[in-house]
């Protein structure tokens, strides 16, 4: 076993010391589109894959609207990208989405479901603090050391205490939750033994990351910390043994021997706690924080790479749709990233410059990776992997997405015009969105392996209120008025799929709309009622 962990040790340093030197990656002078191509068009060359074309501008503006804004463009957005010959028009589509108001609360949505996701089975959020973190494009490093100290008292961390509040009452699954958030690890299975599987994960990783929490507790509407208390555990062959407060490199940290408290000093200390509680102020942090020596340690030079690539491998799984490692809580040795040398050389950029993750979004989108379609011309068999991203992947929408998108689709397409003002344009779009809040409760949120469930498919048929949603709206009260079946079906097709129609699709709707011409109205309903369902709306492509 012990010649066995030796060889963990060494896959360790493989997979998260540096898995290339610097001077073996792309210059750090590079873009981060250059680098993307570059890596990912290696990898196809080697597997001798010729990738897909560039998606046409119809799927790319509502690709990258569902993306970066989390919504997708009326029909006048679509039209008017779609007709415009600017050789530019692509980045300045980025820039405007990625100053609207939208983008700052679709980002709000997809961080408060990957942090808050595990709250003891009760729905919490994060917003609050998001909304100002994401607003002002607060560095990740920064986010991450506010959330694990959870000092919620200033106007710029109020909020940030929920992060921890949510699993304060379980500090197992605290350790793990931090570890699988911030650094892509899930550690759970190292609790009660070494990991059967991955042989880079113990139990002292374990507890030595349940050390930093142990002594967390919440006090009110704040997290505190008390000054003494440590973990022991018992290994496999019935071994008693202190924990080290130790991180996932493995280096145990020194820190000062504080004995409990005698029953007295408790009970001053508690007094103490309830005094803070009722003034609803946060308690002074200990004279030795374990939670700062977490964030110390995980910023320092060398593992400032768990941070750095987790984060990275989330927004590239967040915007391409499959992370450059799967699953994104399994980053270790015994599972190589599909492109090891752009992790890196991201990791690193993203380091460099400051953990700007807007910055990191921007040079995603702008790649030919990004932008590659969808479909792909060959069978089905030979259909290339997704890890190669060589097609772009499908993606469902997150309940606000679809929501939102259900909402778009119903606007009269009269509503947005070309020469509403922008500030006009970003109010009517936020009410939109907030009149989609009660729809998004109806869907279930993707997971990795996602698919449509039965009930999504019996709720779309049957619920009532979402058929008045979806059939009795503005749209559809407005293609009622269109004589003309080419205009109304145009009309109909831009608005809820955000593109034009072929010519097989005009044949089949002006067929139904004559097989149904004593009944017109009915099927101009069931005609959107048929496109806001289908898995063309459910999924960004």
């Amino acid at each position: 076993m012990i010649h066995i962990r030796r060889i963990a040790l060494l896959l360790l340093c493989i997979a998260f010391g540096p898995i290339a030197s610097a001077a073996d990656l792309l210059p750090a002078d590079s873009s981060i589109p250059q680098a993307i191509d570059h890596y990912v068009d290696a990898k196809l060359k080697s597997e001798g894959v010729q990738p897909a074309d560039r998606a046409d501008d119809a799927t790319l503006i509502r690709r990258l609207t569902l993306d970066l804004a989390g919504r997708t463009p009326t029909a006048t957005e679509a039209r008017a990208y779609v007709a415009s010959k600017e050789k530019d028009k692509y980045v300045k589509l980025v820039d405007r989405l990625m100053s609207s108001r939208s983008f700052v609360r679709h980002q709000v949505d997809v961080f408060d479901a990957m942090l808050m996701r595990t709250a003891n089975g009760k729905p919490k959020s994060l917003a609050a603090y998001l909304e100002v973190a994401i607003a002002e494009n607060r560095p990740w490093d920064k986010m991450f050391r506010e959330l694990i100290s959870a000092d919620g008292a200033s106007d710029q961390t109020k909020g940030a205490q929920e992060y921890l509040r949510s699993t304060v009452r379980d500090i197992d699954l605290m350790a793990n939750k931090v570890s699988v958030d911030f650094f892509g690890i899930n550690i759970s299975c190292a609790k009660c033994h070494d990991h059967p599987l991955v042989l880079d994960w113990t139990q002292d990783h374990f507890y030595g990351m349940k050390s930093f929490f142990n002594r967390t507790f919440e006090n009110g509407d704040f997290i505190g910390e008390e000054e003494y208390g440590y973990v022991s555990f018992q290994t496999v062959d019935g071994d008693k043994r202190a924990a080290k407060l130790m991180f996932l490199d493995g280096k145990p940290i020194d820190e000062p021997q504080i004995k409990e408290p005698d029953d007295k000093t408790k009970k001053e200390l508690k007094k103490r706690r309830d005094e803070f509680r009722k003034k609803k102020q946060p308690l002074p942090p200990p004279s030795f924080s374990r939670r700062m020596q977490l964030i110390d340690a995980a910023l320092s030079t060398g593992n400032d790479q768990f941070l750095a690539r987790s984060i990275v491998n989330r927004v590239w799984h967040q915007l391409v749709g499959q992370g450059l490692v799967m699953p994104l809580d399994q980053m270790h040795s015994m599972n190589a990233p599909s492109h090891p040398e752009l992790l890196e050389w991201l990791s690193r950029d993203l380091i460099a410059n400051g953990y700007d993750l807007r910055r990191l979004m921007r040079g995603i989108v702008a790649s030919k990776t990004y932008q590659r379609a969808s479909r792909w011309n060959g069978s089905s068999e030979d259909r290339p992997t997704p890890k190669l991203f060589a097609v772009a992947n499908v993606k469902p929408l997150t309940p606000r997405q679809y929501a939102i998108a259900l909402r778009m689709a119903g606007q009269d397409p009269a509503a947005h015009r070309a020469d509403t003002p922008e500030a006009d344009f970003e109010k009517w779009v936020e009410g939109v969105e907030g009149g989609a809040r009660g729809l998004a409760g109806k869907f279930e949120y993707p997971g990795q392996r996602f698919q449509v469930s039965v009930d999504e498919a019996l709720m779309l048929s049957n619920d009532e209120n979402l058929q008045r949603e979806l059939m009795e709206n503005a749209l559809v009260r407005h293609l009622r008025k269109v004589e003309d079946d080419r205009e109304l079906i145009e009309s109909a097709v831009w608005s809820v799929l955000s593109r034009p129609t072929d010519d097989e699709e005009r044949r089949a709707f002006a067929a139904y709309l004559a097989q149904r011409k004593d009944q017109r109205d009915a099927a101009v309903a069931q005609i959107v009622w048929a496109m806001m369902t289908s898995g063309e709306a459910r999924f960004n492509h």
